[in-house]
């Protein structure tokens, strides 16, 4: 039985008087009627009637509601010997319920009053704090309070004739109290009479027992019920009427110092600050490896269970995509909440804002936080851990950190990865870990309790349920479909799933519809929480339900959190610089601490240095490697298919008219192409060059693999200009064409060349013939070599072949079928088999060997016949063909040589130049290829180490201005 006076019913006047008197914080015990107080540190057990009693935990959770609690019903009577015992109290009973409603409405009117009493200067003083704003009051406050019309808020305060109408006739409580006093008097003063009151009360109770039925008396409670409730919606009504009126003025603070801050200096908002600090966490160490115990509200829960919607009525606006039971949260979303006179949002690392009050940038906004979650999630996966930054700014909001992680699932669909749902299990034990991290806890109320996944999750990270706060979604499904409403009851007061939380909240997000807006779903959650059998039934306490009631609480426990641990973090990553600095010293006294995008930087430098350095390549060095490269690329071609097979012709006419038409052949088809690879290459490899030889200066080896990378990169990009092949054509032609030897020094320098070509040639091919005969006696007896059987046929076959060649010096290129089988059956008298194949390959290089030795002599005969030539004698036993070819296959290369060193000088450089430009910048910009080209425990020490100092420095300018916020 609830006893007059007692505790429960202090507590409820307390409670009702603080509403009426519309202030959002608990009125103090000294404000309270002295009866009520002293009734209060009786059954609080307090000894000092000065002090109010010890605020326990609980009341963190403890909310301002003003929605409507319709008492427990009185248990139903019962027969026989205690039934007649509870008769004879019924008459106190019934006065101590009376009493506790006269009590209340006694209360109501005392806290009327004494609101209307609130002088001029009070009334200011319930105005928001603006000591947060201290820096900008001397400019604008006399401003402003010249703006605030004080007198306009004080007419729209209640006047008492209101107040008076509100409360029921005075005259009957009166007359009711004066009975129920002596009553209470007896009762707490022990007086003897107590038992004769209670067995005249008895009396006139049986006395009367047809005249008082049940009936009359439920309906007199509820009566008196219903005029309480009619009562506290009038008083609601006042009080949202001046919470509007304060949030009005709020905002003209806020706009106020909006303009104060583009006036003078920028100063973030304390959330802020700590945002900006978990960003820096977030980029330094995504896998949580580094001691970040710094507080978040982690959001988690089933898939469709309703997180989206909570953190859309938190932030007062629908800002996330939104789909008919498919994955929408892909990867992880920090949106940190905070007061401002406009309510927008904006992402880390963008300057557009979206203002949320239209709604094509609602659309755009959601479009865009769309685009970046499939963007950070990798080619063949579903989810991601890379983060979103998101900060959501307007009046009324509440300041924290909150991070949406995807949806739990327990079953992978098709379409999705095959480990998405251990990703997403890894992805939110990484955030739900950290000892501070506020977990938020979402539970859809419509489906079945035992499908729910999250809840086990949760209970394995904090299973003492000291961080944790459960939310049930969906409620007006939940009590609409279940059976049995107790159930919600067993939920929320943490009796069905098997894990513990601080505190349990029952919220309604909607009808479902994506096309709600957030004033409407406010409207309908209140209206049915007001209605709802959950409340007036007592299942559900008023403190528990609504997401403003849900915003408050996560707040609270946020702001908690951040105090009792930020100093602490800040400790740990001070002494985390120490060491880093100390390990630095140690291992690189000489060096500054350059990151990695310092270090980029210079290695662009030198890179753009090395590419500069190009330019001053002087003309005779680009011809020399152009011509020596464009020979040893064309050498082939000419002696195998242009020389030997005009000069084993053995005429001289057959000679010229073969060379003059695999020359055309070759210029119209081969060389321009052969003639600019030789000049891309020659490019790259001097580039390459200067890189290398700036390297032997004062180059640091970290950048090798970068260089390396912005080479190759810039060569695949840089393409020729193909417009200069066919002028290019058209002067290797000409050049080819031209017989014309002029002076004897080109005749010498042809003999030259033609000489050391036909050696080179010639050192070639003895080099093969060694090889297919293998070691000869000399390496036989000191090398101890033997010859392979293979090699010994080889020898046996060049051997015999070699007696062809000394019978017929003047032998063709070609071995006759008569000539194979002769060769054939000598060796197989000796007792060696051979195939024609291999007799065949054994001859074109002892015949090559042989031809080459006799047109090096006749080149030592052509030393002296530049005077034949010149006088053209044709009819002359000397003739040297084949040294003008040999000139005009040199003069060719020098005038291609000249060509192509002026369209590298003038054209090439510097588009590589421009390419190399492009390269760095493109590389610059990606991330994870720095990551990848400049490694080494160097940079990575001196990486942590910056960011460890701008996560202390960001720490210490927090703390600094929470301490000024308290």
């Amino acid at each position: 039985m609830l006893r007059v006076g007692s505790k429960a019913a202090c507590m409820a006047c307390r409670n009702l008087v603080s509403t009426n008197m519309g202030i959002r914080f608990r009125v103090p015990l000294q404000k309270l009627h002295p009866l009520s107080r002293a009734i209060h540190h009786r059954y609080s057990g307090n000894t000092n009637p000065q002090r109010p009693p010890h605020r326990t935990a609980a009341r963190y959770f403890t909310s301002m509601s003003r929605l409507p609690m319709r008492p427990p019903k009185p248990p139903p009577g019962s027969g026989g010997r205690g039934y007649q015992q509870q008769r004879n109290f019924w008459m106190v009973r019934l006065a101590a319920r009376l009493l506790r409603l006269r009590y209340i409405l006694l209360g109501t009117a005392v806290g009327g009053g004494y609101t209307a009493k609130k002088t001029y200067e009070e009334w200011k003083d319930m105005l928001p704090d603006f000591s947060e704003y201290n820096w900008i009051i001397p400019d604008f406050v006399w401003e402003l309070s010249e703006q605030i019309d004080f007198d306009k808020l004080a007419k729209a305060l209640p006047e008492i004739e209101e107040i008076a109408k509100l409360l029921p006739d005075m005259d009957k409580i009166g007359e009711n109290f004066t009975f129920l006093k002596s009553l209470l008097s007896s009762e707490t003063s022990g007086d003897p009479q107590l038992k004769a009151t209670d067995s005249s009360a008895a009396a006139a109770h049986d006395a009367s027992d047809k005249q008082y039925k049940k009936s009359s008396d439920k309906e007199k409670i509820d009566q008196l019920q219903e005029e309480l409730l009619r009562t506290q919606l009038k008083y609601q009504r006042m009080l949202e009427r001046l919470e509007k009126e304060n949030k009005e003025l709020r905002k003209v603070v806020l706009q106020k110092d909006d303009k104060g801050i583009h006036q003078r200096k920028v100063k973030k908002s304390l959330i802020d600050l700590y945002s900006e600090v978990l960003d820096i966490l977030s980029d330094y160490d995504a896998n949580y490896n580094t001691q970040d115990h710094l507080p978040r509200v982690v959001v988690v829960g089933d898939q469709s269970a309703g997180k989206t919607s909570v953190l859309e009525m938190i932030a007062q606006a629908r800002i996330f995509p939104r789909g008919s039971g498919e994955m929408m949260t892909r990867s992880p979303v920090k949106v940190t909440l905070s007061e401002g006179p406009h309510h927008v949002a904006l992402f880390k690392d963008s300057g557009r804002e979206f203002d949320l009050t239209k709604e094509e940038d609602l659309a755009a906004l959601r479009h865009e936080i769309e685009l970046r979650m499939r963007k950070s999630v990798k080619e063949g996966q579903t989810v991601s851990s890379e983060t979103i930054s998101l900060s959501v700014k307007g009046p009324g909001i509440q300041r924290m950190v909150l991070v949406d992680l995807p949806g739990v699932i327990s079953t992978v669909t098709a379409g999705m990865a095959s480990d998405t749902k251990e990703t997403i299990f890894s992805i939110s034990k990484a955030y739900m870990q950290n000892p501070n991290a506020i977990i938020l806890c979402i539970q859809d109320g419509s489906v079945d309790a035992e499908r729910s996944i999250v809840t086990d999750l949760v209970s394995q990270m904090d299973p003492q349920g000291k961080r944790t706060i459960f939310v049930l979604t969906k409620v007006d499904l939940a009590e609409k479909n279940l059976a049995s409403p107790s159930r919600i009851q067993q939920i929320v007061e943490g009796k069905l799933f098997p894990m513990k939380a601080l505190g349990y909240f029952a919220v309604v997000t909607g009808k479902g519809s994506n096309a709600e807006s957030i004033d409407s779903i406010k409207d309908y959650e209140e209206d049915f929480f007001q209605n709802s059998r959950l409340l007036r039934d007592g299942m559900l306490k008023a403190h528990q339900v609504t997401t403003k009631n849900l915003s408050l609480a996560v707040s609270d426990c946020f702001w908690k959190m951040v105090r009792e641990s930020v100093e602490q973090q800040a400790d740990v990553f001070k002494a985390s610089r120490f060491n880093l600095e100390t390990e630095w010293k140690n291992n690189y006294p000489r060096l500054r601490e350059l990151d990695r995008n310092e270090l980029y930087e210079k290695a662009k430098n030198e890179i753009l240095d090395e590419v500069i350095s190009l330019s001053q390549v002087t003309p005779q060095h680009w011809e020399a490697i152009l011509q020596k490269k464009l020979w040893e690329r064309v050498s082939t071609h000419v002696i195998e298919n242009i020389y030997l097979p005009a000069a084993q012709t053995m005429d001289s006419g057959t000679f010229n008219t073969t060379v003059d038409i695999k020359l055309k052949q070759w210029t119209d088809k081969q060389l321009p192409h052969k003639a600019l690879e030789v000049a891309w290459e020659t490019l790259q490899e001097e580039f390459a060059r200067f890189m290398a030889e700036y390297k032997g200066k004062d180059q640091d080896d970290i950048f090798d693999k970068l260089k390396e990378a912005v080479k190759d990169e810039s060569i695949k990009r840089h393409k020729w200009n193909e417009r200069a092949m066919d002028s290019l054509r058209v002067i290797q032609h000409n050049a080819l064409e031209d017989r014309s030897i002029t002076d004897k020094p080109q005749w010498d320098a042809a003999i030259q060349f033609m000489e050391e070509t036909l050696q080179s040639r010639l050192k070639d091919t003895e080099s093969v013939i060694r090889d297919m005969v293998g070691p000869d006696w000399k390496q036989r007896w000191l090398n101890w070599k033997n010859r392979t059987p293979d090699q010994h046929v080889r020898n046996e076959t060049k051997n015999e072949l070699e007696r062809l060649l000394k019978l017929h010096d003047d032998h063709t290129a070609y071995l006759a079928n008569d000539e194979v089988t002769t060769v054939r059956k000598n060796l197989e008298g000796r007792g060696v088999e051979v195939d024609p194949v291999l007799i065949k390959d054994t001859w074109h290089q002892l015949y090559r060997r042989h031809f080459l030795q006799k047109a090096l002599s006749h080149c030592n005969l052509c030393k002296r016949g530049f005077y034949y030539y010149q006088r053209h004698f044709v009819d002359s036993e000397l003739e040297c063909n084949d040294v003008v070819l040999f000139w005009r296959i040199q003069r060719m290369l020098v005038i291609t040589a000249n060509t192509l060193r002026q369209q590298l000088t003038n054209t090439e450089v510097r588009r590589l130049e421009k390419n190399v430009k492009e390269v760095l910048d493109d590389f610059g910009e990606d991330t994870e290829r720095k990551i990848h080209l400049i490694t080494g425990r160097r940079v990575q020490l001196a990486e942590d180490l910056k960011k460890v100092r701008e996560i202390q420095e960001k720490l210490e300018a927090f703390i600094e201005a929470l301490h000024k916020e308290k």
